[in-house]
């Protein structure tokens, strides 16, 4: 049987404690949310935006975020979740597929996803050219993301090989 044509699905979960660096800002789904305490990480540590990149790098079967943006590259110090996500789309593209779609999945009691969610969207989807959808949840007060020490995101992405 040939599947060479079929479209593909990659799955991404990413995880980030929340950190004391008042200095630090807090960057979720390619926002910045004032008036909460920032991630701890080697980029902005935007949760969704790094989920996104790994579903996407799952489906194209091109390897993960570590691989293409890891912590070895100190010029990605501080980098934006949203460039990184513009760069894992292209670099889907560059494998021959196009994106058909992205939906994320962000873990914790905050930020609420909800009033923004339109926004959030919009910003996402322009740096994969392509649908995303972005929701909230929390688990209860259960583990890292119900004692809010962190954040966690996951995603799913859908890529469909170019003819």
């Amino acid at each position: 049987m040939d599947l060479t044509g079929m479209p593909r699905t990659g799955i991404g979960v990413d995880v980030h404690a929340f950190t004391t660096d008042p200095a630090r800002r807090l960057w979720v789904a390619g926002l910045m949310w004032p008036d909460e305490a920032g991630l701890d990480g080697h980029s902005d540590a935007d949760v969704a935006c790094h989920a996104a990149c790994d579903a996407l790098f799952s489906a194209a079967g091109i390897g993960d975020l570590g691989e293409h943006f890891g912590t070895s590259r100190p010029e990605l110090a501080g980098a934006s979740g949203v460039e990184l996500l513009t760069e894992a789309a292209r670099l889907v593209r560059q494998a021959g597929f196009e994106i058909g779609n992205v939906a994320v999945q962000v873990v914790g009691n905050r930020p609420k996803i909800g009033g923004r969610r339109g926004e959030a969207e919009g910003v996402m989807a322009a740096a994969v050219r392509a649908a995303v959808s972005v929701s909230g949840t929390t688990t209860d007060g259960l583990g890292l993301t119900g004692r809010a020490e962190g954040l966690a995101a996951v995603a799913t992405a859908l890529v469909v090989p170019r003819a």
